[in-house]
């Protein structure tokens, strides 16, 4: 049995697509081993496909356009989509039914301070009609230290990915009111790269053939089914929690049946990126996508 290396920039039930690929056995079907890990904190998973310890990353496609705008050719090439929908939630101290995002300018949110997660919130709130330089950002540091900072009484709102909101709002902790996604609209959020050479292989096939079924099986299988699939991968976040994020992810389409990057899902993203300033030029597909290997 072939084995193959596979690294989180981060991890969350966001990239449950992957996660269940490993979960539901679909890789040992086609013959493949697997080990997984998390980049550390301060490094680029890129890293590990550079280094060879790593077959396959999570990642997302601005990170080829990063490397782009520093006049490199990128080391890794973005083959498959994980989610084609932004997956922040925007979650309330207090209960609001009758949220606007207007309420968000002149009030605290607790928040990430930069790269995509940073640019695809300011493109919400600007597609939502609202100046986020009236937002006061409050920005501690990566996913935990959002939630421990919210969690301590600093903000009136606060931006997290899933299972985060949902673990709040089973804590009594916060209300979801809104979310990003359907905000900005279907784009190239969130990836799987690898190096071209390692995409002709039997290997990468191989691992199409599983990560086809494993989103087939997120779109045609219940919240509940799903979770406990997942329950070991999330020690620490409630089953009850972990199903309504894995229910607002399917709602929100973030997992279209679809493996590929569309060319239309990537404009949209250059649009966010454009309207945050990290890009210079509007980047090649070509330079940063590739089809996932048949």
């Amino acid at each position: 049995m072939s084995q193959i290396n596979i690294q989180f920039t981060l991890f969350s039930a966001f990239y449950s697509p992957l996660i269940i690929t490993m979960s539901e056995n679909f890789l040992k079907e086609e013959g493949l081993d697997y080990q997984w890990s998390v980049a550390a904190v301060g490094t680029s998973a890129v890293d590990a496909i550079v280094d060879g310890s790593a077959d396959i990353i999570q990642s997302a496609p601005i990170q080829g356009v990063t490397a782009l705008e520093r006049g490199e050719t990128p080391a890794a090439v973005h083959f498959a989509q994980i989610n084609e929908m932004d997956g922040f939630f925007v979650t309330a101290r207090d209960a609001d039914t009758n949220f606007d995002w207007k309420k968000l300018e002149g009030a605290e949110v607790v928040m990430f301070k930069g790269g995509q997660p940073n640019a695809m919130f300011r493109y919400a709130c600007h597609k939502a009609g609202i100046d986020f330089s009236k937002i006061i950002a409050i920005t501690p540091g990566g996913a935990a230290d959002i939630d421990r900072t919210f969690r301590e009484g600093t903000g009136q709102y606060v931006q997290q990915q899933g299972p985060f909101p949902q673990q709040l709002e089973h804590d009594s902790a916060g209300h979801i009111v809104a979310r990003c996604g359907p905000q900005i609209g279907p784009c190239a959020f969130s990836s799987l790269a690898a190096s071209r050479e390692w995409l002709t292989t039997d290997e990468a096939k191989a691992f199409m053939r599983a990560y086809r079924k494993a989103r087939l099986y997120l779109n045609e299988t219940n919240a509940t089914e799903i979770t406990r699939s997942l329950r070991s991968w999330f020690p620490n976040t409630e089953d009850t929690a972990l199903v309504a994020c894995i229910q607002s992810y399917q709602n929100l389409g973030c997992w279209t049946p679809h493996t590929e990057i569309t060319r239309d899902a990537f404009e949209v993203s250059l649009d966010v990126f454009e309207h945050a300033g990290m890009i210079s030029k509007r980047h090649n597909y070509d330079d940063v996508c590739t089809l996932p290997p048949l």
